[in-house]
């Protein structure tokens, strides 16, 4: 029985990121990231939780109020996504998170949930 449950939430989950992926344009390629030329430059990083920060403490302002932006933007979708899925919006940002770092181009910055910076 737990194993068809645990299955069922797999399931769950791997409709969400697909979701996840339509509805923020990570399916579309063609458009930009405003957080590619930060990301680029080493400036920004994601989080394995779903949301990206400033690794430089030295970042602009434009950029520390650009990713103050994008994390607004990614929670209320969490919420909204998780809300709808009845499951929780970390869970949605973990597999936001992974999918980001899956589309990721070498060289992006990642900070694990041990606090450790991985470069791809």
């Amino acid at each position: 029985m737990w194993k068809t449950i645990r299955s069922s939430r797999r399931a769950t989950l791997l409709g969400l990121a697909a979701t996840l992926f339509m509805a923020l344009g990570l399916a579309q390629p063609a458009l930009a990231d405003p957080l590619d030329a930060p990301r680029a430059q080493g400036l920004v990083g994601e989080r394995f939780d779903g949301f990206a920060v400033v690794r430089d403490p030295n970042a602009g302002s434009d950029v520390k109020a650009l990713v103050k932006s994008i994390n607004a933007k990614r929670k209320a979708f969490y919420d909204q996504t998780a809300q709808q899925q009845n499951t929780s919006s970390v869970a949605v940002g973990k597999i936001y998170a992974n999918k980001i770092f899956e589309k990721a181009p070498r060289g992006y910055w990642f900070l694990t949930d041990t606090g450790a910076w991985r470069q791809k």
